[in-house]
């Protein structure tokens, strides 16, 4: 390595460390509250209901402490919210002195489902460990049991393992302890004069709030990270709500900090025992930095971010473009790797194409901003990349974008065509009418692809449209039992899962909390 590299490689290192010092200082504190359950419930069998369990209200919670429980006996409260927090729990013994341990296994859901199915027959592809379920010895009683653990909840059952034939014990007291880094003292109240969007709206910002933690997380049950994806839309929904901007800077300059040797930003961020850049790798996420810190740009007006951070935006423009062929099209093999939705058929070519002329033009706007070189390069790189989307990837014929060799047609491709601007607004509004009348595009399978099937609408003028869409979609989860908006919602097919179980799904997810970012942003 020559000197010149090796100054090159240190001044990069120190700009690296000054941007994690800069998002360590942005370190929120958390705000906590008390929590206590509301009722004493059971799960039972509803074919009609989501994964085919509802609950049911026996009595008020405050009655648990008056009832004994010994070996093989349960019982499942209902906090009455969805919650991320950490729970306590009394324990007192009932009758002759406890001879030996008790044995308590506990289980926290957010959902009726995963009250009522067994955990140990759980056989899908991602860690059973996400299951919340703990089993605990006490050896002595009275105690009070304190789980270091934070979890994401409404339900908890208590079930007594065994104890033994001379002693129950009660639950004298259960508590959670709630965190988020959300202030609701600075949240934007709406008062909507349409009582289902106000509904869906309250939905969405609690759905926010027990996301916002140390970090935007992902899900707070499940994987608890920073994804980059996830970030950009939550911070769209925070700035209409909360305007915890500082979270956000954090999260980018967190982003900033670990990237890989040339450069590239990873999908998301382990933050504990201290921050772990993942080795997963996605073109759209590490693209969506550019329009993150874009949108961020435009919300608080901070220069001085832009400034530190436009090199590393810049960045991932030039190694998104080194994908291009030949003809200007993200090369589409196997050594790549897009999220754009969970279908698992879907060809991401055409929608990362899309994306990529996306996120080139809140470059170009930066570049604008900061009276930067690079902004006349900017306009004719976009400029080349929509003739050639549309010499290439324009099918006439079907009159639809297609992608891949299999020349395939989605949703995806279509609703991202229409949010990168590459077609006029009537013949945009006419594509995404169109898709919902034919059944043969891959459809759309996340709260996260619908967001962006919303918003387009929206900037085709669909607005009445768009309306409609969030009440079908967002609408129906609240029917269907959401408190918190889920990661995954296919209304006909409602037990969807990507990882082979919906036991494992997360029911408070971080990009499904959009729909108060479209009706506030939007005026809806």
């Amino acid at each position: 390595m020559t000197q010149a590299m090796q100054r090159q490689q240190a001044v990069t290192i120190h700009k690296n460390e000054v941007f994690a010092l800069t998002a360590e200082q942005l370190q929120p504190q958390l705000i906590y509250r008390d929590c206590k359950p509301k009722q004493i419930i059971r799960v039972v069998k509803n074919e009609l209901a989501v994964h085919g369990w509802q609950s049911e209200s026996i009595q008020g919670a405050e009655s648990l402490s008056a009832i004994a429980f010994g070996k093989g006996e349960e019982v499942i409260l209902d906090f009455g919210e969805h919650l991320v927090g950490r729970l306590a729990i009394r324990i007192i013994p009932i009758g002759s002195p406890p001879d030996a341990p008790l044995h308590l296994q506990i289980t926290l859901g957010e959902m009726p489902v995963e009250m009522a199915e067994s955990f140990s027959e759980y056989d899908g592809w991602l860690s059973s460990s996400w299951l919340q379920e703990e089993r605990v010895h006490l050896d002595i009683l009275p105690s009070s049991l304190n789980l270091d653990r934070r979890y994401s909840f409404r339900y908890v059952k208590l079930k007594v393992l065994d104890t033994s034939p001379k002693y129950k014990v009660s639950f004298a007291e259960i508590s959670c302890t709630a965190e988020t880094s959300a202030d609701r003292s600075l949240q934007a109240p709406l008062g909507h004069t349409d009582p289902e969007l106000q509904a869906i709206d309250e939905v969405s910002v609690k759905t926010l709030e027990e996301c916002m933690q140390e970090v935007f997380e992902d899900g707070p049950k499940r994987d608890r990270r920073l994804w980059l994806g996830d970030l950009r839309l939550q911070a769209l929904a925070n700035y209409e709500t909360f305007s915890g901007n500082d979270l956000v800077k954090r999260c980018l300059y967190l982003f900033a900090a670990y990237p890989d040797e040339r450069g590239r930003i990873t999908a998301n961020l382990f933050m504990k025992p201290q921050v772990i850049p993942d080795d997963t790798y996605l073109y759209d996420y590490s693209l969506f930095f550019v329009s993150t810190l874009h949108d961020y740009y435009l919300a608080t007006d901070d220069r001085n971010t832009l400034e530190e951070l436009w090199p590393s935006a810049y960045r991932q423009i030039e190694l998104a473009l080194e994908r291009l062929d030949e003809r200007g099209i993200v090369t589409d093999d196997e050594t790549w790797w897009a999220f754009i939705d969970w279908h698992p058929d879907l060809n991401k070519q055409a929608p990362a194409q899309a994306i990529l002329i996306y996120n080139l033009k809140c470059a170009l706007h930066l570049a604008v901003l900061l009276g930067n070189e690079r902004q006349d390069r900017l306009r004719q790189t976009i400029e080349e990349l929509t003739k050639t989307t549309l010499d290439h990837l324009w099918d006439s014929e079907l009159g639809y974008f297609v992608s891949g060799d299999i020349r395939q047609v989605s949703w995806a491709s279509q609703i991202w065509m229409v949010l990168a601007g590459i077609v006029e607004e009537e013949r945009g509004k006419r594509l995404l009418l169109r898709l919902q009348q034919d059944s043969t595009p891959i459809p759309m399978t996340t709260p996260y692809m619908v967001h962006h099937f919303i918003e387009a609408l929206i900037q085709m003028g669909e607005r009445d449209t768009a309306i409609s869409e969030i009440k079908k979609y967002w609408g129906q989860m609240i029917k269907d039992g959401a408190d918190t908006f889920w990661e995954l919602y296919n209304p006909s097919d409602k037990s969807f899962s990507p990882y082979g179980s919906h036991l494992i799904n997360s029911y408070c997810h971080a990009w499904s909390c959009t729909p108060t970012y479209l009706i506030r942003k939007y005026q809806l």
